[in-house]
């Protein structure tokens, strides 16, 4: 499993508002991305936000990262900071 995790700052409460309206509306991902699931973390107090998009191959992420590279910053939670692109070593769920 890989990972696309993308920090950002200056994350409102309207913009997460909005993305989560967004991805609630959608059918599933963007045209183009082939993703086995995400997460988006936030935490108001700070005013950022992780997003973390899960892909079976690193080719999809890898693929998915030029499709999001493209995607117009008002569709985003806030500012850019950083973008990893990870081989998920551990993942463990309680239970």
């Amino acid at each position: 499993m890989y990972a696309r995790v993308v920090r950002f700052t200056d994350a409102t409460p309207e913009q997460i508002d909005a993305v989560v309206s967004r991805v609630a509306e959608s059918d599933g991902p963007p045209p183009g991305v082939e993703s086995s699931g995400m997460k988006l973390l936030y935490d108001a107090d700070q005013g950022t936000a992780i997003f973390i998009g899960l892909f079976d191959t690193e080719q999809q992420m890898r693929a998915a990262d030029a499709v999001f590279q493209q995607m117009d910053a008002s569709e985003t939670p806030g500012t850019r900071a950083s973008i990893d692109q990870c081989e998920v070593k551990i993942e463990r769920s309680a239970g």
